[in-house]
């Protein structure tokens, strides 16, 4: 049972929202530590490829992401979320996610570097950083999100 506490004035519940609010920051601590792996795999394909002459930055970027996609996708299904959908429907959901993430990758990339003139590492770590909380909060809220189990 919760006990309430004074506060300035006012009562709030001991212990419910920081617990809460922690194990929300650590398990997002534990998506971004994991998701590293798959962004290297992104970041080792798009150099691979911009600088071997293969693709321009908007390409090179979009191929790094599908493989850091399948990469993430193997390490979020089994530790992030510890997720037990069959494979066919997280899949599916992840790569919907992923999809519209890589859409968002691709046109702030081409903002960033065609636009704006960055320069294009510095403009797939700033995009990187914004679409974490989309891939994060896609996924947690959608794709490995287990339904809720009736009390008997």
């Amino acid at each position: 049972m919760e006990s309430l506490v004074q506060q300035g004035g006012g009562e709030r519940r001991a212990g419910r929202l920081p617990a809460a609010l922690l194990a929300r920051l650590r398990h997002i601590l534990l998506f971004a530590a994991l998701g590293a792996l798959g962004t290297l795999a992104h970041y080792a394909v798009l150099i691979g490829l911009v600088q071997g002459g293969v693709a321009g930055p908007v390409a090179g970027s979009t191929a790094g992401f599908l493989v850091g996609a399948l990469v993430n996708y193997q390490l979020n299904r089994r530790i992030v979320f510890h997720s037990h959908k069959p494979h066919p429907e997280a899949l599916a959901k992840f790569f919907v996610i992923a999809g519209i993430g890589l859409v968002l990758n691709a046109l702030l990339m081409a903002l960033a570097t065609a636009t704006l003139g960055a320069p294009y590492l510095l403009a797939q770590i700033a995009v990187t950083g914004l679409l974490v909380l989309w891939h994060y909060g896609g996924n947690a809220l959608w794709t490995f999100r287990e339904a809720r189990r009736p009390l008997s």
